[in-house]
């Protein structure tokens, strides 16, 4: 049955977004770049101690925002608090975007990137990373010199782990005069690789950061905005007035507050990912190199197989066949050092 209003003609014209979100509980959840280990004991404490007080009343986030600055070595009229990355997205393209503007992509990246463009009804021009997971550098150059209102560039990128060193983005950032440049440093913590100084170099850069990945609070969904002040106010006209929920505050606070945690948590991570590659040489299973929390893999005819025999085991990684034309690809999160070596034995059972 049609609705009795008719709906957007930009959301008529997007293909659905359908990830993997329920059946997941029990499971070892290589699938979705999720930190393993869990977050900060320090978080767990100081979400017990929230009172009833603070639950029913709206968040006051100033006070966590100007922590939060000092943290990440900024000013505090220099970022914005999200509820998560996608939240920044939407913002971002809400802000920036009319109807029928062009957005540019390299892809297969992260999906919101073109979802929310797409929802704003705005033209996509995609460009590809190559066979081998080349950035096509010279490609994107020339798109540039075109009226593009905004690029998406996830650095590291997901899914394929690749990276770009501060030359190829300080390349970017130059030819891009016309259009606002939006890093997505999901996965810095894993790579060391960041531009968000720069911001009061560039203001044509946007760069967002989440909680998700390395801090482990992806169920409390809290991201950030950093960009200089004459952009960062453009988002504060934007943005709802109670974006961020009180729990994510106190456990951004606290996380803040542990960075032996985030340290170990690192620690854990390289060791997991050198075991994890030792052991996809030995299987014969081709990767590529990633400078995140995750590697890609190509199994060919077998992946759609893999996938489902690993389920079964109890382990969930990611199909990314169809980013790829479906050409066979898979996307394993790096675990814990045990739970490496627990998908090692189950890849070894099933090929």
């Amino acid at each position: 049955m049609k609705p009795v209003i008719p709906v957007r003609s930009a959301v008529a014209r997007m293909r659905p977004y359908h990830p993997p979100l329920e059946g997941r509980d029990g499971k070892l959840r290589l699938d979705f770049n999720e930190n393993t280990i869990g977050c900060s004991v320090l978080v767990r404490q100081a979400i017990r101690n929230l009172t009833s007080a603070a639950v029913c009343m709206y968040p006051e986030q100033e006070s966590v925002r100007r922590e939060m600055a000092k943290f990440f070595g900024v000013h505090a009229d220099e970022l914005l608090l999200t509820n998560g990355t996608d939240e920044a997205l939407h913002l971002i393209v809400d802000t920036f975007v009319e109807p029928d503007d062009a957005v540019l992509l390299v892809e297969p990246t992260f999906a919101m990137y073109r979802f929310y463009s797409e929802l704003a009804g705005a033209r996509i021009h995609a460009l590809r990373y190559d066979a081998a997971m080349q950035f096509p550098m010279n490609a994107l150059l020339s798109a540039l010199r075109g009226r593009r209102r905004l690029f998406f560039l996830a650095n590291p990128n997901n899914p394929t782990g690749s990276v770009l060193q501060l030359a190829d983005l300080r390349r970017i950032l130059k030819a891009a005069t016309k259009t606002l440049v939006v890093v997505d440093e999901a996965y810095f913590e894993f790579s060391g690789i960041t531009i968000l100084p720069w911001i009061r170099r560039y203001n044509n850069l946007v760069v967002t950061r989440t909680f998700s990945k390395a801090a482990g609070l992806a169920g409390l969904r809290l991201g950030c905005i950093f960009a200089h002040r004459s952009i960062a106010v453009l988002f504060r006209k934007a943005q709802s007035p109670y974006p961020v929920n009180v729990a994510a505050l106190v456990a951004a606070r606290a996380t803040m507050r542990d960075r032996c945690f985030l340290r170990d948590t690192l620690r854990e991570f390289r060791r997991s990912r050198k075991e994890l590659e030792d052991g996809l040489k030995k299987f014969g299973i081709p990767f590529f190199p990633s400078a995140a929390n995750f590697v890609l893999l190509f199994l060919g005819a077998r992946a759609k197989d893999v996938v489902a025999s690993l389920a079964r085991h109890g382990t969930l990684i990611r199909d990314r066949s169809s980013d790829f034309d479906g050409a066979g690809y898979a996307r394993i999160t790096f675990g814990t050092l045990s739970q490496t070596r627990r998908v090692l034995r189950q890849l070894k059972e099933i090929l």
